[in-house]
């Protein structure tokens, strides 16, 4: 039966360090498929009009195939050449939900990410994804430094 494990890509070289080691990980498994995930983040918190919101649905799904294309079919493409089965989505939302979501949908048993080099005060006030997953995931989560 094929392991499989999320990877939460970034689009920095923080990101790609999770990548790294989820590669080295698969090679170590044998059997295994990365699931590389790169989440738009959003609030939901905005107050919009119906003509906002029209807007606001044709910029997601730009900034999807954006990301797509940019982030994580390169992250794919040089896994697959490696010998590791990979696949890859785009979702919009809060990280570290996405990545709980995607993580139980696709049955892994494991989520890695990557230490965000964001600090200061965002950090403190609102916590960061990876702080959120290692709290919440149903499933062990690893961070790269």
């Amino acid at each position: 039966m094929t392991t499989k494990l999320v990877v939460g890509l970034d689009g920095h070289g923080s990101g790609e360090r999770a990548v790294a080691y989820a590669e080295r990980l698969a090679k170590l498994i044998g059997d295994c498929e990365l699931m590389i995930v790169y989440v738009v983040e959003w609030s939901p918190y905005s107050f919009q009009t119906a003509e906002e919101n029209a807007q606001r649905h044709k910029r997601r799904e730009e900034e999807i195939s954006t990301a797509m294309q940019r982030v994580v079919d390169p992250a794919v493409a040089k896994v697959q050449a490696a010998g590791i089965k990979a696949t890859g989505k785009v979702r919009h939302g809060d990280v570290a939900s996405i990545l709980m979501s995607v993580a139980d949908e696709e049955k892994a048993e494991q989520i890695i990410v990557s230490r965000s080099s964001e600090g200061g005060f965002a950090k403190r006030i609102f916590g960061s994804a990876a702080s959120n997953l290692v709290m919440h995931a149903s499933v062990p989560v690893t961070v790269v430094n």
